[in-house]
């Protein structure tokens, strides 16, 4: 199936060198697929990975591991972001 990664902010740097200027990657991936599937092969340390979005829709940490992507779903990570 199809979906769409989209890294913020610092996290630009794991995706290829190509999807850097969108910010986004197509990607197919298997049925069932979650979030951290898709997360762990591209070696993003776990504290990194702070907002998780599908569709614009928050996914608590402890879904990551659990909630299964759909076909033309959006997948958003973001890093922790500090200012002030």
């Amino acid at each position: 199936m199809n979906i769409t990664l989209k890294l913020y902010a610092t996290l630009t740097d794991y995706l290829p060198a190509e999807a850097r200027k969108t910010n986004q990657l197509p990607m197919q991936v298997a049925d069932g697929t979650t979030p951290m599937d898709v997360i762990g092969p591209l070696q993003m340390p776990e504290k990194l990975v702070h907002l998780v979005l599908i569709n614009g829709h928050y996914v608590p940490p402890a879904a990551r591991v659990s909630r299964a992507l759909q076909e033309g779903d959006v997948l958003a990570i973001w890093p922790p972001i500090a200012g002030g």
